[in-house]
């Protein structure tokens, strides 16, 4: 028999989209660009995530197919050191409800300790109130929040989480 190690947590890395530019015209919502701050915020919240020490090895990337988020999804692997090549796009996590996050999250391989999701609001935000007993009123842009899972299985995910951290790029600049 194969024999399998789980730690007993599992730590979901939840990330809102960089800014996003609106300045060209007629242009489908998904293939929206970041901006040039969006880009910026992006570099700043992954260089801070960098510190946290993840191992790529045991770690899974997953984004939205909207243009904003895959491009966040991008230089958050880059600085991260995780190869472009270990980013994968799911569609159900393009304007996705919170329930939607949590079955996508679900579906992570349980040999992935932490996972970093990135999509969009008001999903994000609902699903880390559904999720922890904080209160975050708005996960902004770049936001980043870190759910602690007390279970060693993705697919038993649920409310209870632990919200270990929330950081912004506004809160990183002061």
């Amino acid at each position: 028999a194969e024999i399998v190690y789980f730690t007993s947590m599992k730590t979901l890395y939840l990330i809102r989209h960089a800014k996003s530019s609106w300045s060209i015209d007629g242009i489908e919502d998904r293939d929206r660009p970041l901006k040039g701050r969006g880009i910026r915020d992006a570099h700043l919240v992954s260089q801070y995530l960098r510190e946290e020490s993840i191992n790529a090895d045991y770690f899974s990337m997953c984004s939205s197919p909207a243009t904003r988020a895959l491009h966040t999804a991008l230089i958050f692997a880059k600085n991260l050191g995780v190869p472009a090549s270990k980013v994968a796009i799911d569609d159900e996590l393009y304007h996705s409800s919170a329930e939607e996050i949590l079955a996508v999250v679900r579906k992570t391989s349980d040999m992935c300790d932490a996972a970093m999701y990135f999509a969009h609001n008001p999903g994000i935000t609902d699903f880390v109130n559904e999720m922890t007993s904080a209160s975050v009123r708005n996960v902004p842009t770049t936001g980043v929040v870190i759910v602690r899972f007390d279970c060693q299985r993705w697919e038993d995910i649920g409310p209870g989480a632990d919200l270990i951290q929330f950081e912004y790029p506004k809160r990183l600049k002061n």
